[in-house]
């Protein structure tokens, strides 16, 4: 039987931590609120243009812009987008599984791979186990801004201009809702022309002063958003998932606090008992 001053210590630590969870909880909410609105406000744009990308490269010859060049899969290059920091369910986990495969489904096929690692989990996940790490960001979600998209962007297109890549693909987490999140994996370069089934009631804009001018100017503007998307989805899909993660371990503290409240009085009245028990025994055999 666990004796009172056991069980005092344990209810107090357990109700420390459910005090750290809710203040996290409600870090998270605030952030993830933040989060979301970025989001919100950069999808409709980012997806216009990448129609609007799409439905040009199949209009502009391929030789006319070196991320339109679609070569045979040598050489791969997998961003991979996670957190910094754990606490936020398997949102750390799926991810670094989903590029793990990718990236053994690629080398099994010949090519010999490499990665970007945004996040301080996927840079030491992979370093641990002595993947190439072409480069690492490590922080950057403190003090997400632009900049950092066209870093990484830059750094892709690069390799795949100067033909030291011939695949680019991207893997994170994408924000449904708060208790949503999906995984991507996601096909970044070579960028990819719409097919003619898809195009739709798309319409053959007349382009001045012309396709491949325009193309060449809106080509790196594309290729810097669609990362800054990226980055923004995976900020809001992770700070969600941190925002649930609290609230079930503040509900669990919650639930075990019950629990050792009522062990504890159920230890307690048992101690009255047998103590009252000793006193009528005691009084018994003075009388």
């Amino acid at each position: 039987m666990p004796n009172l001053r056991m069980i005092r210590r344990r209810i107090n630590a357990v109700q420390n931590i459910q005090q750290v969870t809710r203040a996290m909880r409600m870090i998270a909410a605030s952030r993830m609120k933040k989060a979301q609105e970025a989001i919100m406000q950069t999808r409709p744009y980012a997806r216009r243009l990448e129609v609007l990308m799409r439905h040009m490269a199949s209009r502009v010859p391929q030789e006319e812009h070196p991320l339109l060049a679609v070569r045979e899969i040598r050489r791969a290059t997998l961003v991979v987008v996670t957190g910094d920091r754990g606490l936020c369910r398997g949102f750390n986990a799926n991810v670094i599984r989903r590029a793990a495969e990718r990236y053994e489904a690629l080398a099994n096929q010949g090519a010999d791979c490499e990665i970007i690692t945004v996040g301080r989990k996927a840079y030491d996940y992979f370093r641990r186990r002595e993947r190439r790490i072409l480069h690492h960001h490590v922080g950057i979600f403190q003090h997400l801004n632009f900049s950092h998209a066209q870093a990484i962007a830059r750094q892709a297109t690069e390799r795949y201009e100067r033909v030291e890549t011939d695949l680019v693909e991207i893997v994170y987490n994408e924000f449904k809702s708060v208790l949503q999140q999906t995984l991507v994996a996601k096909h970044f370069l070579p960028l990819e022309p719409v097919e003619p089934a898809d195009e739709g009631h798309f319409v053959d804009y007349i382009y001045e002063p012309s396709k491949e001018a325009i193309w060449t100017d809106l080509v790196g503007k594309y290729v810097n958003l669609e990362l800054w998307r990226v980055l923004l989805e995976s900020n809001a899909a992770e700070q969600a998932a941190r925002m649930t993660a609290m609230e079930e371990a503040t509900k669990n503290a919650e639930e075990m606090i019950k629990q050792l409240i009522s062990v504890r009085n159920k230890v307690r009245q048992t101690s009255i008992t047998t103590e009252l028990s000793d006193i009528v025994g005691a009084a018994e055999a003075l009388g």
